[in-house]
């Protein structure tokens, strides 16, 4: 059960967190300490934070660590040994992941503008004019992540991380693509960790596919080093696949408290991919989402990630989540009907015009 805030004692809060966002994001300084202890629980064994001393670089997402001698890296699959940079997973030789074939319509955050269900992009990137019934979703799900949300939804990525187990080949990963794959979908954990992986097990399944459709999408929080964007943008936009981007918070400060780690590569990095919007409008290119959090992610936050949004093109399609109490949040209450619509409102006055709200089961 939810406790009251310890600050303003009206909105719910987390008991790992005692503040809510709003009081969060108004008394940092006496916050920190808190999310901090709340981060290092929820990390174990894994760091605590991205390592910024002075041993090795990595730039393998954009948490852009540095490792100490004999330290791992945030998502826990680089080490510093002896002052070489050592890849224990995410190479193009081997991968940290599972994979299950999901039938389609799944419950995609996209999947209300995407051609596995819904009529966009048919009939060169979809094989039914309304949902691919019949057809699966090859979905990929990578260990480690470049985040530590204290909400996750996903939390078996920390399990597979930390034991680094199961490992797999690219050719492994696209042989799994059958005659009846109509689209892969990366998600995790996330990601941006592993995106040479990723990336060649994509190019190896579309090659064995040849010119049947086969769409390449991302879910992300979208950490990624930008190295890698254009050539995850130049797959997704070729094949009618989508890059989703989970954007938490739009305050630096929330964002912290709740994920460990800043927004700002984030943000710069949709707002680069929003640049490719215009070339593949239908299917749309480029989808938006975020969790509704009570006490946490409100109407006034949604308000100032949709305007971000709405800045860059207004036509690019936002997802609202309604919340399920997972990890350290798990005592927070499911969401109010009346906040999620509130939250709705706050997107199309910002002026997106394509808003939906997702897992409306889970309203309450």
């Amino acid at each position: 059960m939810a406790i009251l805030c310890a600050k303003c004692g009206n909105n719910p809060a987390a008991e790992a967190l005692v503040f809510c966002g709003k009081c969060l994001k108004e008394n940092l300084p006496e916050a920190e300490p808190i999310y901090r202890a709340a981060h290092r629980k929820s990390r174990r064994p894994l760091p605590e934070e991205p390592p910024a001393g002075s041993g090795v670089a990595c730039r393998g997402c954009a948490n852009y660590c540095r490792l100490g001698e004999g330290e791992r890296g945030f998502c826990g699959l680089r080490q510093n040994r002896h002052g070489r940079l050592v890849h224990l997973a995410g190479t193009p030789r081997r991968g940290l992941a599972v994979w299950y074939h999901d039938p389609l319509p799944t419950n995609c955050v996209a999947s209300w503008v995407c051609p596995a269900g819904s009529s966009s992009g048919y009939p060169q990137y979809s094989y039914s004019p309304a949902e691919e019934t019949g057809y699966y979703n090859l979905a990929v799900f990578l260990g480690g992540c470049s985040y530590d949300c204290l909400f996750c939804q996903n939390r078996d990525y920390h399990r597979l991380a930390t034991k680094l187990q199961p490992l797999a080949t690219a050719e492994e990963l696209a042989a799994a693509v059958t005659p009846q794959t109509a689209c892969i979908c990366f998600f995790g954990g996330d990601p941006s960790p592993q995106m040479p992986f990723a990336l060649k097990s994509a190019r190896l399944a579309l090659q064995a596919a040849g010119k049947r459709i086969l769409r390449i999408c991302w879910e992300t929080n979208g950490n990624i080093s930008p190295r890698h964007l254009k050539t995850l943008a130049e797959l997704s936009l070729a094949t009618g696949g989508c890059v989703k981007f989970d954007l938490k918070a739009y305050d630096e400060g929330l964002h912290r408290s709740l994920t460990g780690v800043t927004n700002k590569h984030t943000l710069a990095n949709f707002a680069s991919l929003a640049g490719y919007f215009a070339r593949r409008p239908d299917p749309p290119f480029l989808v938006a989402s975020t969790l509704l959090i009570p006490g946490y992610v409100d109407s006034h936050e949604v308000g100032a990630i949709a305007r971000f949004i709405a800045g860059l093109n207004p036509d690019i399609p936002y997802a609202l989540l309604a919340f399920y109490p997972r990890h350290l949040m798990a005592d927070l209450p499911f969401l109010s009907r009346e906040e999620a619509e509130r939250c709705l409102e706050a997107a199309l006055a910002a002026g997106l015009r394509r808003v939906t709200i997702g897992n409306v089961h889970l309203l309450k």
